[in-house]
């Protein structure tokens, strides 16, 4: 197993952390997970409750997050909504699997599992009916620019925020007090989980060793760590959890 004697930092949220540990635990390594990001109900579901009221209205309803068709789920159940959406688009395989576990299909994945990639799929539909992205309250605007640039009648409802858990900063302190406690690597699932790592690392007065290796699962979140002043060592050959264990197991092996 090429990453035994590996301790593998994971700092996804808590709910999800366990499949990226179970597929690393799998080929060996020890993780820790010390999360730097969690989920939070948006300031208002205005947006969201009345979206979901219509929601046969929209032709296309968009998710760009496991997150998101989570809380569009929960908030549907809350309202004793049974939601039958037209058309589903979703960012990547991960995000089409939870669609299809809450009993809905998507009709649209792009070939590419990054925003980019997914506006160029939507575009060619942008005039054909309104249409309707669920997503965190802060976030990137790639996806929602180039549907607005193509015509389309673009709704945004806001389903959760991320937050930063500020307990983790002991955690963090723990971990990187002394040599023999850190990890070999740490993992970044998102942008948010790199950027609120340094954040958390800012609060407790530390700094990142460089010898920990940085693993980005994809081009975005690479590019928020590069940003930050601290470039992957490895990246995921596609945003997946496996491509991103196998990024990690190519590494050591």
């Amino acid at each position: 197993m090429p990453l035994i004697g590996k301790r593998i930092l994971i700092t996804r949220t808590r709910h999800q952390a366990s499949e990226l540990a179970a597929q690393l635990e799998s080929a060996g390594a020890e993780t820790i997970s010390i999360p730097t990001i969690e989920l939070a109900a948006p300031l208002s579901y205005c947006v969201l409750d009345a979206s979901l009221a219509s929601l046969r209205s929209f032709e296309w309803v968009i998710f760009t997050s496991i997150n998101a068709v989570h809380a569009f789920a929960a908030r549907a159940k809350t309202l004793s909504i049974m939601p039958s959406p037209r058309k589903i688009a979703v960012i990547g395989p991960a995000t089409a699997r939870a669609v299809r576990e809450i009993g809905l299909i998507v009709d649209l994945m792009p070939k590419q599992y990054v925003a980019e990639s997914l506006a160029e799929a939507l575009v060619p539909f942008a005039s054909s009916g309104a249409m309707l992205l669920i997503r965190a309250e802060e976030a990137r605007d790639v996806l929602p620019d180039a549907l607005h640039s193509a015509g389309a009648q673009l709704t945004i409802a806001s389903a959760y925020r991320n937050i930063v858990p500020t307990e983790s900063i002991a955690a963090l302190q723990k971990l990187l007090a002394h040599p023999e406690s850190m990890p070999d690597a740490i993992t970044f699932t998102s942008s948010s989980t790199a950027t609120n790592l340094f954040a958390l690392l800012e609060q407790a007065a530390l700094t990142l060793p460089k010898t920990i290796v940085r693993a980005s699962i994809g081009p975005v979140t690479s590019q928020t760590l590069r940003e930050l002043g601290y470039p992957p060592d490895i990246q995921a050959k596609e945003p997946t959890i496996a491509s991103l264990c196998s990024a990690l197991t190519t590494h050591w092996r």
